[in-house]
């Protein structure tokens, strides 16, 4: 069995998700874990992890759910795991227990809680841009240029700009950045492939990132 994470949009209304567990389920696949991601004007964005058998093909997973009517797959890429939308607490914890590898373990633990591929926690300072810690799935480029440090509020990166590295270019990587703690250190967090980060996620990204900062500043 493989694991997938499924971004679904779908009428927000009674018994639809239930239609696409059971379109889902014609094809051998089975949902492992539902996270609401957004809801608003009658539409709710859906984060579904699902396993399937190997031998089929993840594109059979777009058109079962969209055989529900009103619903369409915004992405589908592997997962590794179950979505650990509620962890926020027990990493702030351990930040809290090792303050002198709080960052590392910031950046480690950001990506299983926003569905991330990597993060990276990155400084504006002397002498350029400098990488403070980093998960161990981030790429190893180098990056010697951030024209959004300073920054001053989460937000959503453009990730076919300049600064960008080629091969983030390559991989389709959506991109989003919080202040830490002060503008000119950040958090960054890539989703090579997508999906795009949604309002609410970036929202839930710079509270957790305004929390993370207290504590290790206390």
């Amino acid at each position: 069995m493989l694991s997938f994470l499924i971004r679904v949009q779908l009428p927000d209304s009674p018994g639809t998700l239930g239609a696409v567990a059971t379109a889902l389920g014609t094809i051998g696949a089975d949902i492992l874990s539902v996270d609401v991601v957004e809801r608003g004007s009658g539409i709710a964005i859906d984060d579904l992890v699902v396993e399937l058998p190997s031998g089929r093909l993840p594109d059979a997973l777009i058109t079962a759910a969209e055989s529900v009517d009103g619903v369409e797959v915004d992405a589908v890429r592997p997962y590794a795991g179950v979505l650990d939308t509620h962890r926020e607490l027990e990493l702030v914890e351990e930040i809290a227990a090792q303050p002198k590898s709080g960052l590392h373990i910031l950046a480690e633990g950001v990506p299983r809680i926003i569905r991330a591929g990597w993060s990276l926690v990155v400084e504006h300072g002397e002498g350029g841009i400098h990488r403070l810690a980093a998960s161990s799935a981030a790429p190893e480029v180098p990056i010697t240029h951030l024209p959004w440090l300073p920054l001053e509020r989460a937000t959503v990166l453009d990730g076919e700009e300049s600064w960008v590295p080629e091969t983030w270019q390559e991989l389709g990587t959506e991109l989003a950045a919080t202040p830490l703690g002060k503008p000119g250190k950040a958090l960054l967090v890539g989703r090579p492939g997508g999906p795009l980060f949604r309002a609410a996620e970036v929202a839930r990204l710079a509270h957790f990132a305004g929390i993370v900062s207290v504590v290790l500043d206390s």
